[in-house]
């Protein structure tokens, strides 16, 4: 099936058309002090025709019946676990370091645990690479230092992982997901 050009989309952002849409899926976050858990996802990627593109997620864990004999239930989703906001943006300028076929990128991210991150990368071929540029925190603020984000697109299904420096630990492995599209 080809793909098609959300419509009104800004040429900006034509580098980051397949990530438009309505994403869910499971994934699994574990972090030292964070016992591993599974969660569900659901991740936002629209346009109002301005160059740039808006970006919705909201991660809930997901409880796991004690009695082994209810397994056979839908496991349910308990309260938001993580959410963030923010805008995806492809830059004019090209910078000397992002190699042929591939295109700049910048996330700008905030989230209610009281941090802001821009991260910058590159996408291109179905992937896109970030790293933090700028973390800031209030006072009260998870204390987050750095991130690393992937996401790509691999047979038609949005995969992505996180990594994660927090709480005076090195960057390392936070959390990862399996996404399908739910709406164009």
């Amino acid at each position: 099936m080809a793909f098609v050009l959300p419509e009104g989309l800004a040429p900006e952002v034509y580098p980051l058309a397949w990530l438009v849409g309505t994403w869910r899926g499971e994934g699994v976050v574990a972090y030292p002090g964070i016992d591993e858990a599974t969660f569900s996802h659901e991740l936002v990627v629209s346009s109002d025709g301005g160059p740039y593109l808006a970006y919705s997620s909201t991660i809930r864990l997901v409880e796991v019946p004690d009695d082994p004999s209810a397994l056979d239930d839908e496991p349910a989703a308990t309260a938001v676990w993580a959410s963030e906001l923010g805008y995806w943006r492809v830059p004019p300028e090209r910078p000397d370091d992002v190699p042929p076929g591939r295109h700049p990128v910048e996330l700008l991210l905030a989230d209610p645990s009281g941090h802001v991150a821009v991260y910058v990368g590159a996408v291109g071929d179905g992937r896109i690479d970030l790293v933090s540029d700028v973390v800031a925190r209030t006072a009260t603020g998870a204390d987050v230092t750095a991130g690393r984000r992937l996401y790509g697109l691999v047979n038609g299904e949005l995969m992505w992982a996180h990594d994660l420096a927090a709480f005076g630990r090195p960057l390392q492995s936070y959390a990862s997901g399996r996404l399908s599209r739910v709406e164009p």
